[in-house]
């Protein structure tokens, strides 16, 4: 059996003139992009330079909705409620959404940002929330969500699509969460040792711990990280590492490798 894998990566996250990342060089490598939506990064003017690359490189458009915390990136938890959680994820897709329209695309996916990502990869009245606004936008979209986590159980729950993320970057908690940025050994800094946990993660369907215990997962995209110093060399590394191993690379929402 052929496996299939999709590479993500957050894209769009400058704000003003203030730039992070290299979208422009990461976009031909990838298959689907997380966009910023104005609340953790972003602006008008990034959203739609940023879909419009998107569409140029045949790569599928996703929201990427965050905490309105432009200072902390979207990293710090806030004490936000269920509702609120509906309301900005509603507010940031369609938003997204105006400009994918206007530029002819359409719209594939959702997938929290940061904390919000975190936050309710953990709790379930969050999680449902946010399913229940993706729904809500519409009920086509494939909501992305950190594998095992109350974020998957819930978009399944409410009769979305998902997909289950790993990442080959970040190391993993017992429980199957990601080790806290501001933990030692959150980072996944060598290249050999992150594709050596990739590969794992494909073929076992599971990665090691940093408590040592082996956690079950599954793996149906990987996130990419765009805004390291390294970030376009890291996805290149993966993209040859998954070609070489005959893996079909490609967004959830098609069939066709690219």
């Amino acid at each position: 059996m052929t496996l299939s894998i999709d590479l993500n990566c957050d894209l769009g996250e400058h704000y003003g003139v203030y730039e992070l990342g290299q979208d422009a060089d990461l976009l031909p490598l990838i298959t689907s992009a997380n966009i910023a939506c104005g609340f953790h990064a972003g602006d008008p003017g990034t959203m739609r330079r940023t879909v419009k690359l998107a569409l140029e490189n045949g790569v599928a458009i996703g929201a990427h909705p965050g905490l309105p915390d432009l200072i902390g990136f979207g990293r710090r938890e806030m004490a936000i409620s269920p509702e609120e959680a509906y309301d900005l994820t509603v507010y940031q897709i369609s938003a997204l959404n105006g400009f994918v329209k206007s530029e002819g695309g359409v719209m594939q996916h959702v997938k929290p940002h940061g904390a919000l990502y975190n936050m309710a990869a953990r709790r379930a009245e969050l999680a449902e929330a946010i399913a229940e606004a993706v729904y809500k936008v519409n009920p086509e979209l494939i909501l992305y969500g950190l594998s095992g986590s109350e974020l998957i159980h819930a978009g399944k729950k409410r009769g979305l699509r998902t997909a289950s993320e790993v990442f080959a970057d970040r190391t993993y908690q017992q429980d199957g969460s990601l080790t806290p940025r501001s933990h030692v050994g959150a980072l996944i800094e060598e290249p050999n040792e992150a594709l050596k946990q990739l590969l794992q993660m494909l073929r076992e369907g599971a990665v090691w711990s940093t408590q040592g215990v082996k956690v079950p997962l599954a793996a149906e995209t990987i996130c990419v990280h765009g805004d390291g110093e390294k970030a376009l060399l890291f996805v290149k590394h993966i993209r040859e590492l998954l070609e070489s191993e005959g893996i079909i690379l490609c967004a959830p929402g098609s069939n066709l490798p690219t």
